[in-house]
């Protein structure tokens, strides 16, 4: 990997102050980048910005609530105020979901889409007009659940589901412009908590309901490895990045034949078949 590629690129992370947008944030670092951190709590985000500075490295946090559209106008007025362009946007905030379909409620709906889909559409608008004068990325990340639509995780794959639909418009409108736009659709992140964050929302659903990515049979994905396949794709300018890859096989089959596509899912996530 050219680690000089990222040095002083001002990179815009959302969703920075846990989780893959943390990780993201530490790897942009690390190769130089000059970092904008946003997330909703600022104790959080400030102290991984303490942490990053101490390493050597450029980093501003900003408090916003990326579904209130005045937050991320205040975002962009203070990134201009510090930076003269913006060379990447990572739209890494976002939460998952469990429920049973028929029990997720039109309210439900609302809000993950607000949170996951909306607030990525809200910062993507605002950043767009500078990321096109440096010709720059814009990393969108989804999910396995952008590709397939597995049971028991409420109104999350919708939410996702439409961040792969607004990636390709923006490929394919933008793109001849100059914007590079990368979909990373990844399988389940490792993490301490996996086993118990989806604890209270699973109750009186399945077993497999309780277990990342809804108990799909996938090894958990490291995300340091991740972050920096990420970065590599975008310098390579690749369109999409799917962990893992098999389950391009699966959206590919599911394409070709609903039925066939749904039972190969059902399979793949079924405790019963274990």
């Amino acid at each position: 990997m050219n680690v000089d590629y990222w040095q002083d690129k001002v990179c815009v992370v959302t969703g920075a102050s846990a989780g893959l947008g943390a990780v993201i944030a530490r790897t942009l670092s690390a190769h130089g980048a000059k970092l904008v951190l946003v997330a909703r709590r600022m104790q959080p985000l400030e102290k991984l910005a303490e942490n990053l500075r101490a390493l050597g490295g450029e980093v501003m946090s900003v408090a916003a609530d990326l579904t209130v559209q005045q937050d991320v106008d205040n975002l962009v007025q203070q990134v201009t105020q510090r930076h003269d362009r913006v060379d990447m946007l990572c739209n890494c905030a976002g939460r998952s979901a469990r429920g049973a379909i028929h029990a997720t409620t039109t309210e439900d709906f609302q809000e993950l889409l607000d949170v996951n889909f909306l607030a990525t559409v809200r910062t993507t608008r605002a950043f767009t007009p500078d990321l096109l004068q440096q010709q720059g990325h814009v990393v969108q990340i989804g999910s396995l659940a952008s590709k397939v639509a597995a049971r028991f995780l409420g109104a999350y794959p919708a939410s996702k589901f439409a961040i792969a639909a607004y990636a390709q418009q923006l490929r394919l409108e933008l793109g001849p412009e100059g914007l590079h736009v990368l979909l990373v659709c990844p399988g389940p992140i490792l993490r301490d908590d996996a086993t118990a964050r989806y604890a209270a929302q699973a109750v009186g659903l399945p077993a497999e309901a309780r277990l990342p990515g809804g108990g799909a049979n996938l090894k958990g994905i490291d995300p340091q490895w991740l972050a920096e396949r990420i970065l590599t794709a975008c310098e390579r300018r690749q369109t999409e990045l799917v962990v893992p890859w098999k389950v391009r096989v699966l959206a590919a089959l599911s394409q070709l034949s609903p039925r066939l596509g749904d039972w190969l899912l059902v399979r793949s996530t079924s405790k019963s078949d274990e």
